[in-house]
């Protein structure tokens, strides 16, 4: 691929402490650095959901470091696809970009047993968005 800018995605949750960071660790760690991976949240939380770290690190993916971060208009205008998991109105729209918004359960509250089914339905959808990403 002779292009040098590589696209750009943003996850946005209200709080951007489960699928968010799911969605951007997963595809930081698929895209091998042929996406630039953006993730946020509506109203941060103050740490990464416990349960999400733990069934990340099963896949082998460290959360651990991760920080939830607010979102910024900043943040939807550096990205070409913005991808809600749950934010609703909150996010800023902006022309030109691919908005997709994606159905999926809230991890926040519940145990690891009920996070792995959201973390494998991401991880799909990872896999099929990076497809379409890079062809």
């Amino acid at each position: 691929m002779t292009d040098s800018r590589k696209p750009s995605v943003l996850f946005v949750c209200v709080h951007n402490a489960g699928r968010s960071q799911m969605a951007a660790a997963f595809l930081t760690h698929l895209s091998q650095g042929t996406v630039e991976v953006r993730s946020a949240g509506s109203a941060p939380a103050g740490s990464v959901n416990p349960a999400v770290v733990e069934v990340m690190a099963e896949v082998g993916i460290d959360l651990s470091a991760e920080t939830p971060k607010v979102l910024t208009a900043e943040a939807v205008r550096a990205s070409d696809v913005v991808i809600t998991m749950g934010c609703g109105d909150a996010c800023p729209i902006f022309p030109g970009k691919r908005y997709l918004d994606w159905k999926l359960a809230d991890p926040a509250g519940q145990g690891v047993d009920a996070v792995r089914p959201i973390r494998d339905e991401i991880e799909t959808r990872i896999r099929e968005l990076l497809t379409e990403l890079t062809g």
